[in-house]
């Protein structure tokens, strides 16, 4: 198994530089592709103010959602409600910002919280496992509002309400995250009593290989975002802000 993943590492230039462990004992595919981080090699954002980025990856569109709940997506227009699983939490970001990152095979698999807050409620949605790439973008109407979606609210005390919409792909049928104690998340609307407290930067949930992060923000939660289309780390913010 370690032969493979050394070599698929080597194929996709895998930063293993940066994972924990570096000796590579992994005992199957899922234990690589969810692999941890050394500690420190992602500084996050200390700006409590600041909204970062929730994974690694690449940033495919950023920018801000219209009064009527309409975003666009490489083209592709899209509606907050279609993507969260929920009008009246769609309402909640008509006028706000949104940023849609995408993770590679060669990306760090763990999705992290943006904010420093409590996540309220985990919405599970059931859906396709079309391919999340350049062909699947191209083919395939509305794909991140077809695909399989796992939304993760986080309430905060300065940026009002936070959600980041872990999306499926194919391969990547299972996403688990840290408010659900399951080995994928069951399908509905889990309400988490107590809320779970996280730090800025704290892990939120993990894609069982790779896909898309859709995170939005209410308006006025944040200054216009600044960060262009192109690659990010977790923890650095999309528009102001300075690193710890």
């Amino acid at each position: 198994m370690n032969a493979v993943v050394k070599l698929y590492a080597r194929a996709y230039r895998v930063d293993m530089d940066a994972a924990e462990p570096l000796t590579c004992p992994y005992e199957s595919f899922d234990a690589f592709f969810t692999r941890q981080l050394r500690p420190g090699v992602r500084p996050v954002c200390s700006d409590p103010g600041a909204i970062t980025s929730p994974a690694d990856g690449r940033i495919e569109a950023i920018g801000p959602v219209t009064e009527g709940g309409r975003l666009f997506i490489k083209g592709q227009p899209y509606r907050v409600e279609d993507l969260v699983g929920d009008p009246a939490e769609a309402a909640r970001y008509d006028g706000g910002q949104f940023a849609v990152v995408y993770l590679s095979p060669r990306d760090y698999h763990r999705v992290h919280a943006p904010v420093a807050g409590q996540v309220s409620l985990i919405r599970s949605m059931p859906g396709e496992l079309f391919p999340v790439n350049a062909i699947g973008e191209r083919h395939v109407p509305g794909l991140f509002a077809r695909n399989r979606r796992v939304a993760i609210v986080i309430d905060t005390e300065r940026q009002g309400r936070v959600t980041v919409v872990m999306v499926g792909a194919m391969i990547v049928g299972r996403i688990t995250v840290s408010a659900v104690e399951a080995r994928d998340v069951p399908l509905g609307v889990h309400t988490i009593t107590p809320a779970l407290p996280v730090r800025c930067g704290e892990e939120i949930g993990k894609f069982h290989l790779g896909s898309t992060t859709v995170m939005f923000v209410e308006r006025g939660a944040a200054p216009p975002w600044t960060r262009a289309p192109g690659p990010i780390l977790y923890g650095e913010p999309l528009g102001g802000g300075v690193t710890a």
